[in-house]
């Protein structure tokens, strides 16, 4: 089963990528903030995690730092609003394997997590 764990404090995008993930066949956990990210990545690791950067109590580029000293096989995609090429490039030295920001394709967010996967 693919599992993967979107973690993101806006509501909308939540629910509209746990609709599309869960209707391609994928298990998704929902996190909405960092803390509850690290608990769920401990509790049953997703093959990949979408994690926004800007987040209550623990921050995106804190739970990818912990992903890749902890868990190298989980995939990390960032779905961030922060698009500043100091951000991208912070992200891509924590390992992150994709940096998105917002807004958004639905379909080419959809298209890279499986081709991470495969």
């Amino acid at each position: 089963m693919n599992r993967i764990l979107i973690v993101d404090d806006e509501p909308n995008i939540l629910l509209s990528l746990e609709f599309l993930f869960k209707k391609e066949g994928f298990q998704v956990l929902i996190a909405r903030d960092g803390e509850e990210a690290l608990d769920l990545i401990e509790q049953s690791t997703p093959k990949v995690v979408i994690l926004d950067i800007m987040m209550p109590k623990v921050d995106g580029y804190e739970v990818c730092a912990h992903l890749k000293k902890n868990h190298q096989e989980v995939k990390v995609i960032f779905l961030t609003a922060k698009s500043k090429q100091q951000d991208v490039e912070k992200g891509k030295e924590l390992g992150a394997d994709l940096y998105l920001t917002k807004p958004f394709s639905t379909k080419n967010l959809l298209n890279q997590v499986k081709a991470l996967i495969n």
